[in-house]
């Protein structure tokens, strides 16, 4: 895996991010919606260090699950097309990232304005500009919403690699779960009027 510094269109803390609309007391409150706790924030840190050197495998496992279903694989694709390989190996990099992100990143708020910057990168908006790409221009807030299952569930196996027990392994899995779940709450800000998010 490439180091965050190299990693292409990773912006991370960098001034050209914008400030997030989502405040801080908005973002407490969705943690105490997902019924977060410090236990859920060490089983992340768990996470991160399971997933830290699998994170190649994980993201290649996500990258068969969307090959394999069209209508997701189309969002890497110009609108008729088929997926841009170089596209998708310019993201694979960054989704990586994203793993350990998740779950080693302070809930401060850079991390709040780059989850902005992530939300913003999925719509019409900012789709495709990273990457300089000619693809569809973007990914409905349905296939977001309903990522957050394929993405949790197909990263239990690899939590189990580490010789955890199980009730650790459910500790890191629910403790993703409400990580995965967060950020996507926190993605579809962009894609509703502000007096409805």
């Amino acid at each position: 895996m490439s180091t965050a510094s190299t990693i292409p269109g990773y912006t991370y803390g960098e001034p050209q991010v914008a400030h997030s609309p989502v405040t801080m007391a908005e973002l407490d409150e969705l943690k105490q919606t997902l019924l977060w706790t410090a236990e859920d924030d060490e089983a992340l840190r768990m996470v991160g260090d399971v997933l830290a050197d699998q994170v190649s495998d994980v993201v290649a496992t996500w990258y068969d699950y969307v090959a394999s279903h069209p209508h997701l694989a189309a969002y890497f694709a110009p609108p008729g097309g088929a997926p841009d390989p170089t596209y998708l190996e310019r993201v694979r990099p960054r989704f990586e990232q994203w793993i350990l992100d998740t779950c080693r990143r302070p809930h401060d708020q850079t991390w709040l304005d780059y989850q902005q910057e992530i939300a913003l990168r999925h719509t019409k908006a900012k789709k495709d500009q990273t990457d300089h790409v000619d693809a569809v221009d973007q990914v409905p807030l349905r296939h977001l919403i309903a990522f957050i299952f394929p993405i949790t569930e197909t990263t239990r196996p690899f939590l189990a690699r580490k010789g955890h027990g199980q009730d650790d392994i459910e500790r890191m899995h629910r403790a993703w779960l409400k990580a995965v779940t967060l950020e996507v709450a926190l993605w579809s800000r962009p894609y509703v009027r502000e007096n409805a998010w």
